[in-house]
């Protein structure tokens, strides 16, 4: 505005000095005037504009400051709750090492309290076993006691009655076998004299009670046992168990023949310890129930073996190895051993003799005691183990249980079980192995009974009893005196213990076994 006056009174300076009018100075300026009204209007019209912008922009910055003193305190706000948060999180590393401490110190006594809860499992079992060993020596005792009572009488007997009575080899077993002093007073009397009472008695103490209802109305005498055919002994006494009128026929068998067999002193009782000795306590139910005795161990076929529920191949060449160790030993109840002795002087002609705790014996020995208890049930003898060509340090292993990424310690295995075996044996297990068409033993393999077609079945139902071939271990007339010596003695080769023992393994194959 101050220049604008400037201007006024410069153009009235210029218009006076050129002469103007006063009515012309008058008029341009009332012009300038109206000029300047307009420009004043159109400038303050600016400057409320430019107020309200200023304004609106005071406001907006009132918002702003606003908001960025929220977003401060917000900020604040989180850098405490991050500082907390890390605190919480030291808090709680700390209580996870804590936790870690205490985890690593839980497993410690989980580990402590499952190997003493295994330790009183297998001390709880042992004392089981201990007390049913008991239990049968006390019954053994008595069962002794009233037969030392008996012999005396009848020796007396046969010094009083010698020149009138026929004396027969095979009741002398009959005596030791059975409990009832009525039937051992009788046993100088042929047993195809016997009444029916003393046949029997016979049967009763024989395991066969269940049979005696039938018998007494069947029975004349004991020639009606002696010729009865399996299929009128199967009508008239319902005798339908297989294995019991085997058991009956071999009995009666022994009768005819007059023969005394040292594995007629084994009965049923001693079977099933024998079958903890040789690792296979879960068949114990079955051989029990079917009444397999000494005797009938030396005619078991692998169809009797598939009928007690036996299918493993494994357990199969168990129990024919372990029937020939009884064969080898002429059937001594005592010929396996149980106790551990000295680990350093063991020879194959001991190591065969060992029973199935031996053998775990053995393996705490060598540094494998975590291993052994894997061993129950396997059927792992020291029979099994020499004189099984196929029977390898591997197999070892997989019975074990040992892993195959452990090399370290099935190298520790197999050295030592070479050891044991010694270098003859090796050396023949080596040349099986190293064979043609050689198959690897296995613990899954199965044994299947063969297809019989109807004309082989009825060819069956003729044979009799010592007429099959298909025994789980044959017998062999021609073996070498060396193979039926003492306990003691030299095995020889050891795959040639039995000239069958070999072929047998590839005759279970052929029978249909399969993984």
């Amino acid at each position: 505005f101050i220049i604008t006056l400037w201007k006024i009174m410069n153009f009235f300076t210029i218009c006076s000095g050129n002469g103007e009018s006063y009515q012309e100075r008058l008029s341009r300026l009332e012009g300038d005037k109206e000029s300047l009204v307009l420009q004043v209007g159109v400038l303050t019209d600016q400057v409320e504009a430019q107020g309200e912008k200023i304004r609106h922009l005071e406001n907006s910055l009132g918002e702003y400051q606003h908001k960025l003193n929220s977003t401060e305190e917000m900020l604040q706000q989180e850098l405490l709750n991050r500082s907390s948060l890390e605190s919480q999180k030291l808090g709680l590393m700390e209580e996870v090492s804590c936790l870690k401490l205490k985890l690593g110190n839980m497993e410690e006594k989980h580990i402590k309290s499952a190997e003493r809860q295994h330790k009183a499992e297998n001390l709880l079992q042992e004392l089981k076993m201990l007390k049913h060993r008991i239990e049968e020596l006390e019954q053994e005792k008595m069962q002794y006691e009233q037969k030392l009572k008996v012999t005396q009488v009848l020796q007396h007997k046969c010094d009083c009655e010698s020149q009138r009575h026929t004396f027969c080899p095979k009741v002398v077993v009959h005596i030791f076998q059975s409990n009832s002093c009525c039937d051992q007073l009788c046993a100088y009397t042929p047993f195809s004299m016997w009444t029916t009472e003393q046949v029997c008695g016979w049967l009763e103490d024989t395991g066969m009670g269940q049979y005696v209802s039938l018998a007494r109305q069947w029975v004349d005498s004991g020639q009606t046992l002696l010729s009865a055919t399996p299929q009128e002994l199967e009508k008239e006494i319902c005798i339908k168990h297989p294995l019991h009128r085997k058991k009956l026929q071999l009995a009666l068998r022994a009768f005819s023949n007059k023969t005394m067999e040292k594995s007629s002193e084994l009965d049923h009782i001693w079977v099933t310890r024998w079958l903890d000795d040789v690792g296979l306590p879960q068949y114990k139910d079955q051989f029990y129930e079917s009444k397999v005795d000494g005797r009938m161990l030396q005619y078991l076929t692998v169809n009797d073996l598939l009928f007690l529920k036996v299918t493993s191949q494994l357990h199969h060449l168990s129990i024919k190895c372990a029937i020939h160790v009884l064969h080898v030993n002429k059937f001594n109840p005592n010929c396996l051993r149980r106790r551990p002795g000295d680990e350093n002087k063991t020879s194959p002609s001991e190591v065969v003799q060992w029973s199935n705790h031996r053998v775990m014996e053995w393996l705490r020995s060598v540094d494998l005691a975590e291993y052994a208890p894997n061993l129950r049930g396997s059927g792992v003898h020291g029979g099994l183990i020499i004189l099984e060509p196929r029977f390898q340090s591997e197999t070892l292993a997989m019975l074990l249980n040992i892993p195959p990424q452990k090399t370290l310690l099935r190298r520790h295995l197999a050295t030592n079980f070479n050891s044991l075996v010694g270098p003859q044996a090796q050396q023949e297990k080596q040349e099986f192995a190293n064979a043609s068409g050689h198959a690897p033993l296995t613990t899954t393999a199965k044994v299947r009974p063969k297809k019989l077609g109807f004309t082989h079945f009825r060819q069956l139902r003729k044979l009799r009893v010592d007429e099959s071939a298909d025994y789980i271990c044959p017998m062999d007339t021609g073996t070498p005196p060396a193979l039926t010596g003492t306990p003691q003695g030299t095995y020889g080769s050891f795959r040639g213990i039995s000239p069958n023992l070999a072929r047998d393994s590839d005759r279970l194959e052929n029978a249909g076994s399969k993984n």
